[in-house]
């Protein structure tokens, strides 16, 4: 852009309207930040370059452009533009478009229809699109800031292509405020520091970063640059973007196990810390530890459980933010300590055996005698008393009659589950020994569970 080129990048400057709605581009190649889709090699590029556009659905963050770039690709194919907020609008409404929509088609002018928050209408709502979505009625962009595959109907999904918007990153933010800055014909008050803190407030929201430019240009023109500090004390940080109900709550979570499970004690503490800062229950937080602690580290290091507990208690006795210290100690611990799913899968072994070998009952030697009946049955006969044999071990069989011995459980070796596969394989050796024919360790028979 060059300063005599204001007009084609923009709107005509009227100083009543947001500065964001001044600065809306008019052209696709003023949209700054989403090449990936609209670059002449790019999805959306190609169609625009055909001049047939398919339905589409446009999911990425606020402030990334999704309104923008539906009404200009309505501009460029020469549809009609029909905007439409799923939040205050039902059934009545499209069915106007529709029929509107209906008409032009007569006349051979197709008509594009824009919802935005496409994900707030309901089933029934989604699905009064399919018609004339099918028969090119209309061509249907929808903007969502949700997971498509969450809130849409499969039906409707089926019939438009997803487009993923990204997150403006540093450049495209600093060609917005470059913009702003040509715009108001004169520089933002800030130092090299303070812009860049800008820059991160925004947190990739071009909407909000035109926001807090506008803010800035309240000041006089004489105000002396600010600092970062200076900065925070004029526009108002941001809260994270995070909704603890949605899919922003699971990628948080997943990333937290994924570090642990990796051993990634820093990433850990990262993710940890951004849950936190939007507003994540801790408590919920302290859950998960837990189940990390059986699934992923179990016996290679089983005080992971007590650690994990330990800190879920310590929250709940002394709440935030003291409390959180606990938190991030036991994440800390799991990210480093050794790892082994050898329980999780061999309880998974056990259960798909217990399904096939159904109601078999246990073998005779190892069931109680309370009754003189019982004892005639054979319930109790041989049975062997572990503690009173020499190893400790008696080797006897446990598992239900015509059922061969199994493996469930196989350490991996990591921490203490080394010293439990030695002494698994120790026991291997004396089981051997004891099955053997005419071997007889010398154990008393006891009634003892």
């Amino acid at each position: 852009m060059t300063p005599e080129e204001p007009a084609s990048l923009f709107e005509v400057d009227d100083a009543s309207r947001p500065l964001a709605d001044r600065l809306r581009p008019q052209t696709l190649e003023d949209v700054v930040g989403q090449e990936h889709l609209l670059a002449r090699d790019a999805p959306l590029g190609r169609m625009v370059a055909q001049g047939r556009l398919a339905s589409s659905i446009l999911w990425g963050p606020p402030g990334s452009g999704k309104t923008t770039i539906a009404r200009l690709l309505a501009d460029r194919t020469g549809l009609q533009f029909e905007p439409l907020s799923a939040t205050f609008s039902g059934v009545a409404d499209l069915r106007k478009i529709f029929a509107a929509a209906i008409k032009r088609r007569e006349v051979s002018q197709g008509t594009l229809l824009f919802v935005d928050e496409i994900h707030r209408f309901n089933r029934a709502q989604q699905d009064s699109f399919l018609p004339y979505v099918e028969d090119g009625t209309i061509v249907l962009v929808g903007a969502t800031t949700e997971n498509p595959s969450f809130e849409l109907n499969g039906a409707l999904l089926s019939r438009c292509q997803v487009f993923v918007l990204r997150r403006l990153d540093d450049a495209a933010l600093r060609t917005l405020i470059d913009r702003a800055e040509h715009l108001a014909g004169r520089g933002l008050p800030l130092d090299g520091g303070a812009t860049s803190a800008l820059i991160a407030m925004a947190d990739g929201d071009g909407r909000y970063l035109l926001n807090m430019i506008e803010q800035l240009l309240t000041l006089p023109a004489t105000t002396e640059p600010m600092d970062a500090g200076g900065l925070a004390e004029v526009v108002l940080k941001r809260a994270p973007l995070y909704d603890k109900t949605r899919e922003s709550h699971y990628n948080l979570i997943s990333a937290l196990h994924k570090a642990m499970r990796g051993s990634d004690p820093d990433a850990a503490l990262y993710w940890l810390a951004r849950m936190l800062e939007g507003g994540e229950d801790p408590l919920y937080i302290a859950r998960r530890l837990v189940r990390f602690a059986n699934e992923d580290v179990a016996m290679a290091d089983p005080q992971a459980i007590h650690q994990t507990l330990a800190a879920w208690d310590v929250y709940e006795r002394l709440g935030s933010p003291e409390g959180e210290l606990a938190i991030a100690q036991a994440v800390v611990y799991l990210a480093t300590a050794p790892k082994s799913i050898a329980v999780y899968r061999g309880l998974n072994a056990a259960m798909r055996s217990a399904k096939r070998t159904g109601s078999l009952m246990p073998p005779a030697h190892i069931l109680n005698a309370p009754t003189a009946l019982m004892k005639q049955l054979g319930y109790g006969k041989d049975y062997r008393y572990d503690p009173d044999t020499p190893e400790g071990f008696s080797g006897q069989d446990y598992f239900p009659d015509g059922v061969a011995r199994q493996s469930f459980y196989q350490p991996n070796g990591n921490g203490y589950e080394r010293t439990i596969a030695d002494r698994l394989a120790r026991w291997r050796e004396l089981r051997a020994e004891h099955q053997a024919p005419g071997v007889d360790d010398g154990a008393a028979d006891t009634d003892s569970d």
